[in-house]
């Protein structure tokens, strides 16, 4: 099957599961916005941001509910946007979707969510991918292998910041306070931001030993949502020392990227970063912020709780072409360590050079 889409059935007996293109992305979209557990990264404009960022094939699948109208169109009863990854070092597989928290299927029913399923595992199998990753919060098909080793932590808004100031901790509040003291200031916009943000998240990932993703992919994302992707700095003097990316989706607001420098994380520059943030959120109408995934008990669990966020299980189901264990792709494998430990003492002109030729395939 070529990169290209086409409308067609995925295989003999699979229903009425088809490869979709362009010319659904409107219905595609309407369904999207009228799911409340789907997420902004089920919205069609994402194939585009991220196939023209990576390169990579793009198979969206939808199942479609009843005769089509006059007009030739058909109402979508359920969606599921697989991306394909190839790396000579981590193999040839299906993710919904990498790059972020959230994908997998979004359907009216479980028996479409199945029809689906069957279709996404016939394309699995005439790719001859080694496996396919399907990341829910929820537990969509209890049958499949799965991983739940990770929680999204979710934090209820209300629409009034100062009521969320006050129900923090004397502790968190003098936190956030410190680097006000210290001069440091937070700002907020679009893309005239975007070289504070990218010099801020590259060091910071440089020194985590994870290879960055490249700045065009930020500048493709706030292209494509102008009007629910922000990003906010914190500035010491002149120099940006702290930065987040936020997106918004129906009721939600979440920070899927945030960095800090570590030379300034003795002033707590983070913790004026995230207040800024949701005190925007409160602002915007937003009903829940999203503080994104972690393991429960790990700093970042901690760093999280604190703030009065609650753990939402996510569930990472897989289809196995040989059966097996689990692939384990992220820098919690042990075998990555020595790798993690050469990067992080990289120059960082050379990091940014050859860390988007790499990140590109990190799911």
């Amino acid at each position: 099957m070529s990169a290209a889409v086409r409308d067609e059935s995925v295989a003999q007996g699979s229903g009425t599961a088809e490869l979709v293109g362009d010319q659904h992305a409107s219905r595609w979209d309407e369904f999207i916005n009228s799911r409340s557990e789907s997420s902004a990264y089920h919205l069609y404009a994402w194939r585009g941001v991220v196939t023209r960022s990576f390169g990579c094939e793009s198979y969206y699948l939808a199942t479609f509910r009843g005769a089509a109208s006059p007009s030739g169109d058909r109402a979508i009863s359920g969606v599921l946007p697989l991306l394909r990854l190839k790396s000579i070092f981590f193999g040839d597989y299906l993710v919904s979707l990498p790059y972020f928290n959230y994908g997998g299927v979004v359907a009216e029913n479980d028996a479409v969510a199945r029809e689906l399923l069957r279709g996404a595992i016939d394309l699995a199998r005439s790719l001859k991918v080694s496996h396919m990753e399907l990341r829910h919060d929820t537990n969509l098909f209890p049958d499949l292998p799965q991983r739940t080793d990770k929680v999204t932590m979710v934090l209820p808004l209300p629409s009034d910041p100062e009521v969320l100031w006050k129900s923090f901790q004397p502790k968190l509040r003098a936190q956030v306070r410190r680097p006000e003291k210290e001069g440091a200031v937070c700002v907020s916009g679009g893309i005239e931001l975007l070289d504070e943000f990218y010099r801020v998240f590259a060091e910071n990932m440089r020194d985590l030993g994870t290879p960055v993703y490249g700045r065009s992919f930020f500048s493709a994302m706030l292209e494509a949502f102008p009007e629910t992707a922000r990003l906010f700095i914190v500035r010491l003097g002149d120099d940006p020392v702290a930065a987040g990316f936020v997106l918004g989706h129906g009721g939600m607001l979440q920070i899927p990227w945030a960095s800090s420098l570590r030379r300034a994380n003795a002033v707590g520059v983070n913790m004026l970063l995230y207040w800024r943030i949701l005190q925007f959120a409160c602002e915007s109408a937003y009903s829940s912020f999203d503080f994104g995934r972690c393991s429960i008990d790990a700093g970042t669990h901690r760093f999280k709780k604190q703030w009065g966020a609650q753990p939402r299980q996510l569930h990472w189901h897989y289809w196995l072409r040989s059966g097996g264990e689990l692939p384990v792709i992220n820098p919690s494998n042990p075998k990555y360590r020595l790798v993690i430990a050469a990067w992080q003492k990289l120059p960082l002109a050379i990091a940014n050079r050859i860390g988007p030729l790499l990140a590109r395939s990190l799911p």
